[in-house]
C-alpha cells in the first residue's frame, strides 16, 4: 500500500522543502479533533479546548470533517507562504468546483470517495449521491454538506474565519512555539538536498518515505495503492510539529503533490500485559484486519462502507472486525440505522510507537 509520485526529468528545484503556517493550524485542529491520535499532545489538546469560547468551539466541530480523518488538499498549501493570511488567500483563489470536490471527500470519510462529473454543484443525481454519502457519516456531516452544496461562498467565508479565529485564540502563540524547531528541520533537510540529493533528504524525513533506486519515483506507505506525477509542478515536504506521527500526502489529480512529514517523536508507549499484547498482535496478524485498521485510522466506517472500500463481502468484514474487538482494538457506536467502528488508538499505543505510527500513517 503506497502512495508513488514519479519525479523522472524534474529538475531539483523543483522538490522544496517548506513550512507553511496554514497546514500547521489544520495539523493542530487534527489534534483537537483527534488527541487519541496524540497522546504525546493531550494536554495542550486539553487546555485549548478549556480556553476556546463556545462560539469557536461550535465551529471548529460544524467544520472538523475538513481535518479530522484526512486534510482537506486546500488546506495543505503545494506554495506556502509566509504568512497565515496570504495562504488563505490564496485558498480564496481555488474555484468553488474545486473547493468543494475536496472538502466533500473529506467530509464523507474517505479518499476512495470521488466526485467526478457531472458536478454536485450542477447535477441533482450527483448532489443527492454526495448527501447520501455524508448522511451515512453522521448528522453533523450531513448538514455540513447540505450547506456546502446550497451556498459554497457562504460556507467558504465561514470558513476562513474560523481559521481566523483559530489564529488569535491558540495557533498565534503555538506557532511562536514551534517556528524555531521547524526552521532547524528546513536547514537540515535543504542542506542535505543541495549537499547529498535527493535521496539523503528523503531518507531524512521518514523512514516510510523512499526514492526509487535509479531516482524516478518517490514511494511513500499510506493507506491506497495510488499514483501521481509531478513532471512540471514540483514536489513539496511540509515539516510539521503537531502532525507527528502522520504523514498527509495532497495526490488527487489537479493537484500538486504535497507530504506533510513529522519532526517530533511520539512519546513513549507504556506497559501492558502479555496476554494483551499476544491477543492484540494474533488480531493484526492478518493482512486484512491490518487494512482494516488503517482505514478505520481515518475516522468511523461502517461494515458496509469497509466492505465497498476493499472490495470484499459484508459477512468477511464482520468476522474481522470481531476478531478486532475481542482484542479492544475497535469500539462500536450506533447512529440510526448505521454501527460505525472507530480504531482504539490508546490500545495501539500501548503495543509501540511503531505499530501506532505505521498504522496512523
Amino acid at each position: 500500500m503506497t502512495l508513488r509520485i514519479d519525479i523522472s526529468g524534474l529538475p531539483s528545484g523543483r522538490l522544496r522543502f517548506a513550512a507553511s503556517p496554514l497546514a500547521e493550524l489544520t495539523a493542530m485542529l487534527h489534534v483537537l479533533a483527534e488527541p487519541a491520535h496524540h497522546p504525546q499532545l493531550a494536554g495542550w489538546a486539553g487546555d485549548v479546548w478549556a480556553g476556546l469560547r463556545p462560539e469557536l468551539a461550535e465551529r471548529l466541530r460544524e467544520a472538523e470533517f475538513l481535518w479530522r480523518s484526512s486534510r482537506a488538499d486546500f488546506l495543505v498549501p503545494a506554495r506556502p507562504r509566509p504568512t497565515l493570511a496570504e495562504e488563505l488567500d490564496d485558498v480564496d483563489r481555488i474555484d468553488d468546483e474545486t473547493y468543494v470536490t475536496a472538502a466533500l471527500i473529506t467530509t464523507c470519510g474517505s479518499n476512495r470517495v470521488h466526485f467526478a462529473a457531472p458536478s454536485p454543484l450542477a447535477d441533482a443525481t450527483a448532489r443527492e449521491r454526495a448527501l447520501d454519502l455524508a448522511q451515512a457519516r453522521g448528522a453533523r456531516q450531513e448538514a455540513f454538506a447540505e450547506r456546502l452544496l446550497a451556498d459554497p461562498a457562504v460556507v467558504r467565508a465561514r470558513v476562513r474565519h474560523t481559521l481566523e479565529q483559530c489564529a488569535e485564540a491558540f495557533f498565534d502563540a503555538a506557532w511562536t512555539g514551534v517556528a524555531v524547531q521547524l526552521a532547524t528541520d528546513l536547514r537540515l533537510k535543504n542542506d542535505l538536498l543541495k549537499r547529498q540529493g535527493i535521496g539523503a533528504a528523503l531518507s531524512s524525513v521518514s523512514g516510510a518515505v523512499t526514492l526509487a533506486p535509479d531516482g524516478t519515483c518517490i514511494t511513500v506507505d499510506k493507506l491506497q495503492d495510488k499514483a501521481t506525477a509531478a513532471h512540471s509542478s514540483g514536489v513539496t515536504f511540509i515539516p510539521s510539529v503537531f502532525g507527528s506521527p502522520h504523514l498527509v500526502a495532497v495526490h488527487a489529480p489537479g493537484w500538486q503533490p504535497v507530504v506533510q512529514y513529522p519532526v517530533a517523536e511520539p512519546s513513549p508507549s507504556q506497559p501492558v500485559s502479555l496476554e494483551t499484547v499476544t491477543l492484540r498482535l494474533e488480531a493484526l496478524a492478518h493482512p486484512v484486519r491490518l487494512r482494516l485498521l488503517r482505514t478505520l485510522a481515518r475516522g468511523p466506517h461502517t461494515t458496509g462502507e469497509l466492505a465497498h472500500a476493499w472490495e470484499i463481502s459484508s459477512p468477511e468484514v464482520s468476522r474481522h472486525l470481531a476478531v478486532l474487538r475481542r482484542a479492544g482494538l475497535l469500539t462500536a457506536r450506533r447512529h440510526g440505522r448505521y454501527v460505525s467502528y472507530t480504531l482504539n488508538s490508546p490500545a495501539l499505543t500501548s503495543l509501540g510507537a511503531d505499530l501506532l505510527a505505521a498504522v496512523l500513517r
